[in-house]
């Protein structure tokens, strides 16, 4: 390559890499990226040649991003199994199946058009952890890369062995009719055809790829998309509505009612139906999520304990691994499974089907279903823009300060602060279980804000107020992706 070596480091982010492609990270700098991985995954595994998968998206670059990619991996001696156009639990699947050393699939998930990004890992189920990350963005940017003799081979149809692997061991005998919504992502030639194999009758929307998502962005916390699959779920009829981001390894939920039920929930609903087949399991849900899980009557009855962690799919996944949990939930959709269900990491189709079985195995409508557990009042999670090299600051500034506020006994809405978990950013807790959450995104230049009550939808909104006024106090903050 001629051109010279593009890579921001800011893109190494907490858990998988992340750039606008051209902007911030050229051909050249995906190469050294490969370089930089495959000698990450030799020191690691201590093979010459470890055996690599790798993937891609539709996007219309991912394509020969994977080649720059491929070929930096090949130079320091790695054997590449190329699986073609994927979604990345495919890819983490072909870990498995393939028995191979590591992964890298390209995608940028959720994020707009014009993004690039790598999800890798070594240790089968599990994705690259921070201290990886770190380790891969010291090994990149001072190209301390092995030279070696690798090779590249394709894998041809595994496509068609990942939906029937999921598909066997899933069907299920009550028709459900369910809307599959793709936003023209990469999921839209997996879901409908997996869906449709364990026994739904499926409905598609926007499920033809196309890579300038002209509706909206594959988003399942995207309220524009959310709109669009209520929209057709009541027009249909339908039992259920299921939205897909651009990757395919999380999942938005939409009851036949037309009502969105946030992930964390769908979450809790899973961990209920499990529990009474899987007495004494261990859940781990992100701090995010709902206060629920804490004393479900359901989960406490069947002798199932919950631990909240940090936010991030590979959190959560290396969390569920450590703890050997049956299942971990993420309110952004990430849902992971362990066996029998699952195989640790996660599949946002495998996560629909869970759904499917709740509705197979309680033969009531969703919107029924929902109301076994108590009602409470959620934000959706919003994201104002915040720099990256600002954002941490920013969140450690706005820990002393609430933890100052709890200690002089400041009152929201009459309610005083009772507890606190900085395990990631800072979650704070009211008398009542009301709660508000602020942290950096993994991801992308911005703050993640969420906020709940069970008492009412004004004290959510307070609490949102409060931290919005703290956080415009900073002035390091810009316009919000959504706010309520």
């Amino acid at each position: 390559m001629n051109q010279s070596i593009k890579i921001d480091p800011y893109g190494f982010r907490e858990y998988d890499a992340r750039w606008i492609y051209e902007k911030d990270i050229n051909g050249n700098g995906i190469n050294h990226l490969g370089k930089g991985l495959g000698t990450q995954i030799i020191k690691h595994t201590k093979k010459t040649n470890p055996r690599v998968i790798v993937g891609h998206d539709f996007r219309s670059y991912s394509e020969n991003i994977k080649i720059a990619l491929k070929e930096g991996l090949v130079s320091t001696g790695c054997f590449v199994e190329d699986i073609g156009l994927s979604l990345s639990p495919m890819v983490y699947f072909a870990q498995f199946y393939l028995n191979a050393d590591g992964v890298a699939m390209i995608t940028a998930s959720h994020n707009e058009n014009g993004w690039t990004g790598v999800k890798m890992g070594i240790k089968k189920g599990l994705t690259h952890a921070p201290e990886e990350m770190v380790e891969l963005k010291e090994i990149t940017l001072n190209k301390k890369f092995t030279n070696g003799q690798g090779k590249e081979i394709e894998i041809k149809n595994f496509q068609e062995i990942y939906k029937k692997n999921l598909i066997d061991k899933n069907k299920i005998s009550k028709k459900i009719k369910a809307v599959v919504a793709c936003g023209n992502g990469t999921a839209g030639i997996f879901a409908p055809d997996i869906l449709r194999g364990v026994g739904c009758e499926v409905i598609e929307l926007d499920c033809n790829l196309d890579w300038t998502f002209p509706k909206y962005n594959p988003n399942p916390e995207d309220l524009k998309m959310l709109n669009e699959i209520s929209k057709c779920v009541i027009e249909n009829k339908a039992d259920i509505g299921f939205g897909f981001d651009g990757d395919g390894d999380r999942v938005g939920v939409i009851d036949d009612k037309g009502k969105e039920i946030f992930s964390d929930k769908i979450g809790l609903l899973i961990a209920r139906n499990l529990s009474s087949v899987y007495k004494n399991s261990n859940f781990i849900v992100d701090v995010k999520s709902t206060g629920l899980y804490s004393n479900d009557k359901v989960l406490n009855k069947n002798n199932c304990k919950t631990t909240y962690w940090k936010t991030g799919h590979s959190h959560i996944k290396r969390k569920v691994n450590d703890e050997k949990a049956l299942a971990g939930f993420e309110k952004s959709g990430h849902f992971f499974f362990n066996k029998p269900i699952g195989l640790g990491y996660d599949d946002g189709i495998n996560s629909a089907i869970q759904v499917c079985h709740i509705l197979n195995d309680q033969n009531k409508k969703m919107s029924e279903i929902i109301k076994q557990i108590p009602k409470t009042y959620q934000s959706p999670t919003m994201a104002p823009f915040c720099e990256d090299k600002e954002k941490y600051k920013v969140v450690d500034q706005l820990v002393n300060k609430i933890e100052i506020l709890k200690k002089e006994k400041f009152k929201i809405d009459g309610q005083e602060i009772k507890e606190i978990l900085t395990v990631n950013g800072i979650r704070f807790s009211f008398e009542d279980g009301s709660w508000g959450l602020i942290r950096a995104s993994s991801n992308k230049p911005s703050l993640v804000i969420v906020t709940e009550s069970p008492t009412s939808n004004e004290r959510k909104l307070k609490i949102f107020r409060f931290i919005d006024n703290l956080l415009q106090e900073t002035n390091k903050i810009g316009k919000y992706d959504q706010k309520i």
